[in-house]
């Protein structure tokens, strides 16, 4: 269990403390939700969160089998619903890994990523439309 710390700031901001770390966060609305859109947003979060254990999940599979992802990278772009209830509607992934494309251990690495807690915890209503680009 992880416990976190949440604070409501006033003017639509909140800060956040992770409870084994000390580090923290802040956010804002967007502004296209009455808000400035200086930090994150909750949803903005949600979409990093998507990318960022994806490849906390390959970097997993990766160093249990001698493989060194370099500096892959995630680009995720986030989709909110045009008519209310506002929610995400899709999010769409591209991973760039720095390796070749016919590397042996590809299509298990990806498989790891797309088993990543956060998209399997994703409401099945949001569109997740993922790419790996193997570049190297």
């Amino acid at each position: 269990m992880v416990e976190i710390h949440a604070t409501y700031e006033g003017n639509l901001r909140c800060s956040a403390t992770h409870g084994p770390s000390g580090s923290s966060l802040e956010t804002d609305a967007p502004v296209d939700n009455c808000g400035k859109g200086e930090r994150f947003s909750p949803t903005d979060l949600a979409a990093t969160s998507l990318g960022v254990c994806m490849m906390t999940i390959m970097g997993i599979y990766a160093e249990k089998n001698g493989i060194d992802l370099g500096r892959t990278t995630a680009r995720v772009l986030k989709e909110m619903t045009p008519e209310p209830p506002r929610r995400i509607a899709k999010l769409t992934i591209e991973i760039t890994v720095p390796l070749p494309p016919d590397h042996p251990r590809r299509e298990a690495v990806e498989r790891a990523g797309l088993g990543c807690p956060v998209y399997l915890s994703l409401h099945p209503e949001i569109e997740k439309d993922v790419t790996f680009l193997w570049v190297g």
